[in-house]
């Protein structure tokens, strides 16, 4: 009889849940936890994509919580992160903000969550079993605006960083239930005190299957677009399988990007999206380059049953036609235009190297412009006619430089991450790449990843962090600034929730 009583009590709190839902942004509703003295409240602003959110409470602390609470139910691994700011200076040093994740909506549930103070302290908090005390392991002393929460079978691991910056990270072993809600939350540390704050940046990602096979099963994409001077995102579109590698096109108009072998154009003002015409070429890759004037799109392509389903480039108009065949050799894949239209950059492997060559756009005989034993790859021209590229000549793979005849090659990063694609700023000061954990093959640019993108000169020096996501392959394979070189576009990558 207790069994049963127990059950319907479940179904009677779902049932009053689903009633009384009331959907946010991506999330399925907010409330107040822990009946605190001050309601709290929660809005979503469309067309920036950023939270505001409002609450009070005693505490999130020994085995009572108080706190306003934005959720949605995940089953699962997870990862969730954003970008976090109390709005006003506070009144209590322990005010706090974050990612939650909890087993139920009661004062007491067993949860863990990644929590911003007030003052300088950044903790990893967590509550191991309904009813018990409250404990942290303090993450550092610094103030972040960058945070992720991530699950991984039992162990919580919370990120965080102020924007720029790589992340700190910390673990806690803690067995949660499969289905969790997750969210973001405020607490103000005072009955008698609202505390407001804005969330931005804020997605919730499904990592793959245990048993994911690259190159065969896929995640879904978002295309997003970002500020880079303050590293606000927005998505301008989602889809349940993989979208690749966005251009910017000269015009400002469009975006071009690949999905499944084909090229589709996004309309920046409309948000319309049409398929580009490459005629038959119809299993294009990730690599294709708009020309410095916009006129023309040259192409990877694996259509071509004379190359044995392996990468040859073309050039094609802009706005669509029949492709031209440029690569003899094959596979060959495309990277970048000399700026005076004239020649195409790309890495051909030929034989066991793996080398970046030269060919004019009328067709013709390449030219190797490097020639030993690293892999080298990832070739753009600047507007200069210098070409940057990625090499694994010096151990890690990193960022290079040489000139538009393969001389001079001088190294531009030299630290822990697998650097690759780089892309010079149409103002030519700039440059922003992806980082790659340094844990990975040197060699592998691989699907779904927690990876950087990252900006520096573009005459080297000190880096630092532009996004913090989750993706690699796909992502930023080609340039993807806007004109004025104030904004990018790139992939990122998740699961359905």
């Amino acid at each position: 009889m207790k069994q049963i009583i127990v059950a319907l009590a479940v179904l009677s709190q779902s049932y009053a849940i689903a009633q009384q839902l009331e959907p946010v942004g991506i999330f399925e509703h907010h409330q107040d936890v822990g009946s605190p003295k001050l309601k709290g409240s929660f809005v979503y602003n469309e067309a920036d994509q950023t939270y505001i959110m409002t609450g009070a409470g005693a505490n999130m602390w020994e085995a009572n919580d108080q706190f306003h609470f934005a959720w949605k139910r995940i089953k699962g691994d997870f990862m969730m992160r954003a970008t976090v700011q109390f709005i006003n200076t506070g009144t209590v040093d322990h005010r706090k903000i974050g990612i939650i994740a909890r087993d139920q909506l009661t004062a007491d549930s067993r949860y863990a969550d990644g929590a911003v103070h007030g003052d300088i302290m950044t903790s990893l908090q967590y509550r191991e079993s309904d009813g018990a005390k409250t404990d942290h392991i303090i993450l550092s002393s610094f103030h972040p605006t960058e945070i992720e929460l991530e699950r991984v079978g039992n162990t919580i691991t919370f990120s965080a960083a102020p924007f720029g910056e790589n992340y700190k990270s910390v673990t806690k072993e803690i067995a949660l239930n499969e289905e969790i809600y997750l969210g973001l939350f405020i607490c103000s540390h005072s009955e008698d005190v609202v505390e407001k704050a804005i969330f931005s940046n804020v997605q919730i990602i499904i990592p793959p299957a245990k048993d994911y096979r690259p190159y065969r099963d896929y995640l879904g994409s978002h295309i997003e677009v970002m500020e880079v001077a303050t590293g606000r995102r927005k998505i301008i579109h989602s889809a349940p399988n993989s979208l690749q590698a966005p251009n910017w096109t000269p015009d400002n108009e469009y975006l071009i990007y690949n999905a499944e072998g084909l090229l589709y154009r996004y309309d920046l003002k409309t948000g319309n999206i049409d398929k580009l015409n490459t005629g038959t070429a119809t299993s294009n890759n990730n690599d294709h380059v708009l020309s410095f004037d916009g006129k023309w799109l040259a192409i990877s392509d694996q259509s071509d049953s004379a190359s044995r389903n392996q990468s040859v480039v073309y050039v094609v108009p802009t706005e669509g036609g029949t492709p031209r065949r440029i690569t003899p050799l094959f596979p060959s894949y495309l990277h970048g235009w000399s700026p005076d239209g004239k020649h195409l950059v790309y890495t051909g492997i030929r034989g066991s190297a793996i080398d970046i060559y030269t060919i004019p756009v009328t067709g013709g005989t390449e030219r190797a412009l490097t020639q030993n034993q690293a892999m080298n790859d990832g070739p753009e021209y600047a507007a200069d006619g210098r070409i940057y590229f990625n090499s694994t000549r010096s151990g890690k793979m990193q960022i290079w430089r040489m000139n538009g005849d393969g001389s001079a090659p001088q190294q531009l990063t030299n630290d822990q991450f697998n650097n690759w694609f780089p892309h010079v700023s149409p103002d030519g000061k700039s440059l922003v790449y992806i980082a790659f954990p340094p844990d990975i093959d040197p060699k592998d640019h691989p699907w779904y990843k927690h990876v950087y993108l990252r900006s520096m000169s573009v005459n080297g020096g000190p880096s630092k962090v532009l996004a913090y996501l989750y993706g690699g392959q796909g992502t930023i394979n080609v340039p993807s600034w806007s004109p004025d070189s104030r904004m990018l576009a790139f992939v990122s990558n998740t699961g359905t929730y």
